[in-house]
């Protein structure tokens, strides 16, 4: 029997993980100048792991498939790549949280940083492979998206029971 506060609870963090997505896609299709669109942090897939870090029941690797989906639509890129990265992302941080014993702030910002690694370093590798193109620019984007982590903790981390 389910108890009727608990399906409550659960559809209001259903609902703040989708608005969370809303925002996060609203966001990185925010125009920006050149000079500053290069340093725009990756914000959807850095939800995306926050979810996939504290709500692992609802948000997987179909969460992860459709996100990056999405992101391909939304930044205008080839049809499943970044789809793709954002699949490997899910199932190294699947993969790695079973190691974790205790999800800090620490651990959760080192487990990020290598989720975001290892999106950026297999969309580079899709990105050689598909276009032979190589957009050494984007690094510095993932220096931002590993900075900026703790802003996206500290604001979702409020959402999580």
């Amino acid at each position: 029997m389910a108890y009727p506060d608990s399906d409550h609870a659960n559809g209001l963090l259903h609902a703040m993980i989708v608005l969370s997505f809303i925002i996060a896609s609203s966001l990185i299709v925010y125009p920006l100048s050149p000079s500053m669109a290069t340093l725009r942090p990756m914000v959807m897939i850095m939800v995306l792991i926050f979810w996939l870090l504290f709500q692992p029941r609802y948000v997987g690797i179909f969460s992860a498939f459709t996100i990056g989906l999405i992101a391909d639509l939304l930044m205008d890129t080839h049809l499943g790549q970044q789809a793709f990265s954002a699949v490997i992302v899910a199932l190294v941080i699947k993969v790695t949280s079973i190691y974790i014993r205790q999800l800090n702030t620490g651990s959760a910002w080192i487990v990020a940083s290598l989720g975001l690694f290892v999106f950026q370093a297999s969309l580079w590798m899709l990105q050689i492979f598909v276009q032979n193109v190589f957009v050494a620019q984007s690094v510095y984007s993932l220096l931002m998206s590993i900075i900026s982590w703790p802003l996206v903790l500290l604001t979702l981390r409020k959402f999580v029971r």
